[in-house]
């Protein structure tokens, strides 16, 4: 699923908004197109690049004629994108923004969603802002994720069989590269230095980077944008690899328990156009499925429980006593504290990515990679 992130710290107009579409690969030539299936007339866009203080991006302008002070009310913009040669998708995206304008107007004036006169957000240029955002948030979407499967010998038939169902219903590209060829490649040539030596985390965390290596590979032949997939709790007990999953451009979930993972998972299948993540994958053990038989939990405490200890050493910054008080079991306590401080340096060669909580890693909070600091 590819996320557009907009950090509107003080407001974005619907010119910034289509900028910064355009930037990201939406063509000027193809939104004017389908903007001009709206059955309106008199307006015209004008792009061009600008540069300020070093930085260059795209402006983004809709000019229009001028037109006779217009109160549009909903039903009337509604029935504009109805009218229109739009796909469904792009209709229903633009309308409930519209709608979902109204709604706030409405409230913020105590009245009926009915009795709403847009001003400004009714005016042409507005109307053209909004529907070409939809435009080009659509045309930006699944055909431009592509999602890659890379099974190995422990990887379990459901797995395979959820990643395809993910894939079918978010209506993105799926490749298939099986690892077990490179995999057993690999365990051949280390065998002369591993012999005498149990199978453990070094075989386990071979597979991780082959996928690293192999990803990162599809990333340099087309010009690709890897996301990574650790999420905060991982990362913060350091339970990502090195080179292996942690490797990529961008880290969208970095900043995200693995609980509320799970909470955005149920609330996406939730809505109204129904579930997209199969229901398998909620409810399964979590398992990183590089040993037969493995679960997170075979070394970890449940998410459920981990999560409030982290939270509250990383994000509250309380003390190891105060997190016992707190009613947490001492030695759970020390081990987690111990794992966090322990991958900072793990942490520190992470691509960035979105912050959501009070406190994230790097930027709120460091520790000495080296150190001997023990706070118990």
């Amino acid at each position: 699923m590819k996320t557009a992130y907009f950090d509107c710290f003080s407001g974005a107009s619907g010119d910034m908004i289509l900028g910064a579409l355009v930037d990201v690969g939406m063509p000027v030539e193809a939104l004017v197109e389908a903007l001009k299936t709206l059955p309106a007339d008199g307006w015209k866009i004008e792009a061009r690049t600008e540069r300020r203080q070093g930085i260059a991006g795209t402006r983004v302008e809709v000019k229009t004629e001028a037109e006779p002070h217009t109160h549009r009310r909903l039903n009337d913009i509604l029935q504009l994108i109805k009218e229109s040669g739009l796909n469904a998708r792009v209709q229903k995206s633009a309308a409930r923004i519209f709608e979902r304008l109204a709604e706030a107007e409405a409230k913020a004036h105590s009245v009926s969603v009915e009795q709403i006169h847009f001003h400004e957000v009714g005016a042409l240029d507005a109307v053209i802002d909004v529907v070409g955002a939809a435009i080009a948030v659509d045309a930006l979407g699944p055909d431009s994720v592509c999602g890659l499967s890379m099974p190995s010998r422990y990887s379990s038939e459901g797995s395979i069989l959820d990643a395809r169902e993910l894939a079918e219903n978010l209506g993105i590209e799926l490749k298939t590269v099986q690892i077990e060829d490179v995999f057993s490649s690999a365990l051949g040539t280390l065998d002369p230095h591993f012999e005498g030596y149990e199978p453990g985390l070094a075989e386990e965390n071979l597979q991780s980077r082959i996928r690293g290596l192999l990803v990162m590979a599809m990333s340099n032949k087309f010009g690709w944008l890897v996301l990574t997939t650790g999420n905060k709790s991982e990362l913060a007990v350091g339970y990502a690899t090195i080179y292996g999953d942690m490797a990529g451009g961008y880290a969208v979930i970095k900043d995200v328990p693995k609980t509320l993972v799970y909470e955005l998972c149920r609330y996406r299948n939730a809505r109204g156009d129904g579930p997209v993540i199969p229901e398998s994958v909620l409810t399964k053990p979590p398992s990183a499925e590089l040993r037969a038989d493995q679960t997170d939990q075979d070394s970890l405490p449940p998410y459920d429980a981990l999560d409030p200890i982290l939270k509250a050493y990383v994000e509250e910054d309380r003390s190891f006593e105060e997190i016992v008080e707190a009613g947490f079991d001492e030695q759970t306590v020390k081990d987690i504290i111990a794992l966090v401080d322990r991958n900072e340096y793990k942490r520190r060669q992470a691509p960035p990515g979105i912050k959501i909580t009070p406190r994230n890693f790097g930027r709120d909070r460091r520790m000495p990679i080296a150190n001997r600091y023990q706070p118990f």
